[in-house]
């Protein structure tokens, strides 16, 4: 029989992904690879290098352990040509192989690459996930509007978690108005830390000497690497915080990193857990009576309903979706992202989380982040990458759809039926970081001192009336806009236009 290739990329790392599946142990010879052009094409924060890296390499081991052959490529070796398609054709030549077992990866450009590769590479749809392909085009057939609330609801009843028969647990769908508490009081949980072992050490050693000129900081690096820490992290988020997430998802705090969120994400993505493993945990944890019925919800729903519907969207939408700019922004991205200096304290904290930790949770990416980016009018494929650069759990099918779709409504609408945009005053009811502000959360006339997301959403509502003045779900924000008076109209743009100024000559904000 001739010798197969089947390929394992670094966030398919699922002993029963499709390609492994297919794949014989006796004939074929897995191949996993270290390239440079996967460290390069953003610049990955150096945690997330080593997450993958140190991932692939146990997970190699574990399948030799298991009987495969496994042709693995360090990021150093000496042969190593730099790319997926040429270290299949590198292993090709060397094992006499003419055909290509693949699982489908999740970015447009890697399919593409294995598409031009001079071998028969089959791509397998990747079935790690609820939907299918076709499962997303026959619900998204006919729909004049392609919203996540009814999408969830039918991943609800194909997978019957948190279902009553044909009817949803606690009779509601939903239990997001449950979800919106600001959080006070201390933190009595924190994720599960795990200390390098040899393998990851070595890992961080050629990230430390090969990446140290990206943003973000390596060490200390306590994520999982494997099935098994993922899933005592799992467990521990289950027992220890999945209780109080329902009520305080959204919140954020001074100095509380994670506060009640399960820094799973990662793990997920990358494949060391499997998504309805981590859903049924929470579900039997509801059904126990351990955890309240809005916080298993809402957790199942980011997986089941959110993170499934953004991969239909992005496959739907086709290779062009991460450059969409339907609003026309064009100003670059500020240097604070990149950990220059801000006075705006929530921005502050959520860049400096991110640069040390590759995290940030989801309010912080939406509602600091990509708020202060959309109503700014950042270039949208500007602040993609960024995203893309600098978390650990960030592929182009996931977030591409939450940046360029429900951040920066870059997509016309496709996710959002109104553009996530909001003053300091969301910012000050959720969180503490207004206390600690050189801005006054307060101040919306005008003045020097008025916090930047007062006036610049007023700015946005205002450059943007042709476009969202018609918009049902923005007519009161219009309408609250149009009772000021004209010069405190005229005076809060004009500190709008101070502050873009300032952005575009390099100013601190």
């Amino acid at each position: 029989m001739v010798t197969r290739l089947v390929l394992v990329l670094g966030d398919q790392l699922t002993e029963t992904v499709a390609a492994l599946r297919k794949a014989d142990k006796d004939r074929d010879v897995v191949v996993m690879a270290e390239v440079a052009d996967e460290t390069a094409y953003v610049g990955h924060h150096p945690k997330k290098i080593a997450l993958i890296f140190a991932a692939m390499r146990k997970f190699a081991a574990r399948l030799r352990d298991d009987g495969w052959d496994v042709a693995y490529s360090e990021l150093d070796d000496t042969d190593n040509t730099g790319s997926i398609p040429g270290e299949l054709l590198r292993r090709a030549d060397q094992y006499s192989a003419g055909e290509v077992l693949a699982t489908e990866p999740g970015e447009w450009r890697l399919i593409a690459a294995l598409d031009d590769t001079p071998l028969k590479v089959t791509q397998l749809e990747d079935d790690r996930f609820v939907a299918s392909h076709k499962d997303f085009e026959d619900w998204a057939k006919g729909r004049k509007a392609l919203r996540m609330e009814y999408f969830y609801r039918e991943m609800r009843r194909k997978t019957g978690l948190m279902m009553d028969g044909d009817e949803p647990a606690g009779d509601k769908w939903n239990y997001d108005h449950d979800n919106r508490k600001p959080a006070s009081g201390e933190v009595d949980t924190a994720p599960m830390q795990f200390t390098p072992d040899e393998t990851v050490e070595e890992v961080l050693d050629l990230v430390e000497a090969r990446f140290s000129d990206n943003f973000g900081t390596l060490r200390p690096f306590t994520f999982a690497t494997d099935t098994g820490q993922a899933r005592r992290a799992l467990a521990h988020f289950v027992k220890h915080a999945l209780p109080k997430f329902g009520d305080y998802q959204d919140a954020m705090m001074e100095g509380e990193r994670y506060l009640w969120h399960s820094h799973l994400s990662a793990s997920i993505n990358i494949g060391l857990l499997d998504p309805l493993e981590v859903c049924k945990a929470a579900e039997d944890a509801w059904r126990a009576g351990d955890v309240p019925i809005n916080a298993a919800e809402g957790f199942i729903r980011q997986i089941i309903g959110w993170r499934e519907y953004v991969r239909g969207i992005y496959f739907h939408e086709g290779p062009d979706y991460p450059s969409r700019n339907g609003l026309g922004h064009k100003r670059d991205l500020p240097w604070f992202y990149w950990g220059g200096e801000t006075k705006m304290r929530c921005v502050e904290a959520a860049v400096a989380q991110t640069r040390d930790d590759a995290y940030a949770h989801h309010i912080q990416r939406l509602m600091v982040t990509g708020n202060f980016a959309l109503l700014a009018g950042i270039d949208p494929h500007q602040v993609h990458e960024w995203y893309l650069s600098v978390y650990i759990d960030a592929f182009e099918w996931v977030e591409a759809p939450n940046t360029v779709g429900m951040s920066q409504f870059a997509d016309d609408g496709i996710i959002a039926s109104k553009p996530y945009v909001s003053s300091g005053n969301y910012i000050n009811r959720m969180s503490d970081h207004c206390r600690h502000c050189a801005y006054d959360v307060n101040a919306k006339s005008g003045e020097d001192d008025a916090c930047p997301f007062n006036t610049l959403y007023w700015h946005f509502l205002d450059r943007h009336r042709k476009r969202f003045g018609e918009n049902g779900r923005m007519a009161n924000m219009y309408r609250s806009w149009d009772r000021m008076d004209q010069e405190k109209r005229h005076a809060i743009l004009r500190a709008a236009e101070r502050t873009l100024k300032k952005l575009d000559e390099g100013e601190v904000v």
